[in-house]
């Protein structure tokens, strides 16, 4: 049987517990499409998920080669949204980590980061435009549409700090472990 939730997400390692969580009640994830999730029933614990930001598009031929490797390594590539890959792997087959190593996992933080900090620098701009060339009759709009913007880029640039101080974590890691 099918089970569809819509829920939304701003950050995809609470997103990836969820679906872990999920998992652990007895619903595998079978596809994704922006805030909708589908899962079917399964048996409690079968997989563990995963979610990963792509350097490029799925169909880019660097993507599709590295989606190849992971299912050559028994991890199944379940759905995708933009650059987001959602994947899942067996439980019985042991642990599923995608990154092996501390510079795997800071770039990953860092094609994150930079994606939320060009969301707000776009949204921020959007807001100021709209402030700045409001003229007459639509003036007192473009001044509201342009604060909302403003706030909302704001808000991507907070919800981005976590991402900054993991990547500053896993700085410090590495020189631990290099020393």
């Amino acid at each position: 049987m099918k089970t569809i939730i819509r829920k939304a997400y701003w950050n995809y390692e609470k997103e990836e517990k969820w679906l872990n969580e999920m998992s652990a009640k007895g619903l595998a994830l079978v596809g994704y499409t922006w805030c909708r999730y589908v899962f079917e029933d399964s048996q409690p614990g079968e997989y563990i998920y995963r979610i990963e930001l792509l350097e490029y598009l799925p169909n880019h031929p660097l993507s599709q080669k590295y989606l190849r490797f992971m299912e050559e390594n028994g991890v199944e590539f379940i759905a995708s949204y933009m650059r987001w890959a959602y994947f899942r792997k067996k439980a019985a087959d042991g642990a599923f980590d995608i990154y092996s190593d501390i510079d795997s996992k800071m770039k990953h933080y860092r094609r994150v980061n930079w994606l939320w900090t060009g969301v707000a620098i776009c949204i921020f701009g959007i807001g100021l435009g709209n402030i700045i060339i409001g003229i007459g009759l639509l003036s007192l709009l473009n001044f509201i549409s342009g604060g909302i913007c403003i706030i909302m880029g704001i808000a991507l640039i907070l919800i981005g700090r976590p991402v900054r101080k993991r990547i500053r974590k896993l700085r410090k890691d590495k020189v631990v472990t290099e020393a």
